[in-house]
């Protein structure tokens, strides 16, 4: 019963973080946050590997979506530590998650809850000619703080994962201890008590006339 629950919420957790990473690739699309995209494509095709493990039994592909997890803990904190400026980072100069070829910000920048957007003209000297100088105003919460919040979601599903998919691991791999040894008897030949029979055979006589011509 523990093993049977311990796989359900697994594969529950696998839904749960492809509904949330899926929702969150969508917006670093509208951003191109390039990096981050990578990093959940990269996330999607491991956690339905570990799905897949999760249901047909794999214990290798559980345990390599464990060590996943790991390395998307770490990709995690750092976007937190981005974002919050952390040490010598800061998300306004540095263009790491676009891989530097753009200088595009998260979407939720000019689209975050109550943000207003008002062009400013005409634009500085540096900047690029196809990209606009904007100011934005009035958000209720600020997108570095959204980019946050999605980053700790996934770290909180990620620890549960590695925690449940250990778990499994140790499951199946002592389910499929046992019936090695249940079977291991076959490969030494092992042949179970004959049924012996009841009846016993008794001699027969048989009687042959004498012909006296």
């Amino acid at each position: 019963m523990g093993y049977c629950s311990g796989r359900c919420t697994l594969i529950f957790i696998c839904g749960m973080q492809l509904v949330c990473v899926l929702e969150r690739q969508i917006f670093d699309f509208l951003g191109y946050q390039w990096a981050p995209i990578l990093a959940n494509f990269v996330h999607i095709i491991i956690v339905i590997l570990g799905l897949f493990g999760t249901i047909q039994y794999r214990p290798r592909y559980v345990t390599g979506y464990a060590v996943w997890l790991v390395l998307w803990v770490t990709w995690n904190v750092f976007v937190i530590c981005f974002y919050l400026e952390a040490g010598d980072l800061s998300k306004e100069t540095d263009l790491i998650l676009t891989f530097n070829i753009s200088m595009h910000r998260s979407w939720w920048m000019e689209n975050g809850p109550g943000c207003m957007v008002t062009s400013v003209t005409p634009a500085p000297d540096w900047a690029p000619e196809d990209h606009r100088y904007i100011t934005v105003s009035g958000c209720f919460l600020d997108y570095q703080y959204i980019e946050v919040a999605h980053s700790s979601l996934q770290i909180v599903l990620a620890l549960a994962g590695f925690i449940y998919a250990c778990y499994v691991v140790r499951c199946i791999t002592e389910e499929e201890d046992s019936f090695d040894f249940i079977g291991g008897f076959d490969s030494y030949g092992y042949q179970g008590p004959q049924k012996t029979s009841h009846l016993q055979l008794q001699p027969m006589y048989m009687q042959i006339p004498l012909d006296n011509n």
